[in-house]
């Protein structure tokens, strides 16, 4: 597949996004990395598997420094298995929840690390669940009719990991960010819930169930 067409193809499947700025940047990135993959016949949804693979090796490498390549390596396994099917003429509904599915399994292991770096668990349960809150939200819509590819909020994936790449980075050079870091968490989600709320809000209100 060329390049061209991977950018044809993505963008159809994200509601006719537009392919500019750091989404291209990204996009340029993930289809350099999963050609080798593609010619190596590497799964889409082994790939998923393997970043959670990932995920769980984080948590019991937590007390060593090896948890931030852990955490780097999930994060890029979990955002090109999509490019991956892509680039493979693989995109099938059963891929597209199991990659949900294992994304909501990792995103927890990432909040029971920032506690097990010694984040209250207060903070961490209400960072987690409005998180967890805003991903199902976006898929109950999608699953009502709304096409749209929605609102990017403050609080994003990648947002997320970079807070625990942060507290990790911290711990490594002996600086203590984590409770910092996690009230930091919890706003952001708290907010991105409620936006990601607001913008579905009037959009399912005029629809017809």
């Amino acid at each position: 597949m060329k390049k061209s067409e991977f950018f044809n193809s993505w963008s159809s499947l994200h509601g006719g996004a537009e392919i500019k700025g750091i989404v291209r940047a990204w996009l340029e990135i993930s289809f350099l990395l999963c050609k080798p993959l593609a010619a190596l016949r590497v799964s889409p949804n082994a790939l998923s598997i393997f970043g959670l693979l990932l995920g769980i090796s984080l948590v019991v490498s937590i007390e060593s420094n090896w948890a931030i390549a852990f955490l780097v390596f999930s994060l890029i396994a979990d955002g090109i298995d999509g490019s991956l099917a892509i680039l493979t003429g693989k995109v099938s509904r059963w891929g597209a929840l199991l990659d949900g599915f294992i994304d909501r399994i990792v995103e927890a292991l990432w909040a029971f690390s920032l506690y097990l770096l010694g984040a209250p668990y207060q903070l961490v349960l209400i960072a987690w669940l409005a998180a967890f809150l805003q991903e199902y939200m976006r898929s109950r819509a999608a699953s009502l009719g709304v096409t749209q590819l929605g609102v990017v909020t403050i609080g994003e994936r990648p947002i997320r990991a970079s807070i625990l790449f942060i507290a990790l980075v911290a711990r490594a050079v002996d600086m203590d960010l984590v409770t910092l870091l996690s009230q930091i968490w919890a706003v952001l989600q708290v907010i991105s819930l409620f936006t990601v709320l607001n913008f579905l809000r009037p959009l399912l209100q005029q629809s017809q169930r």
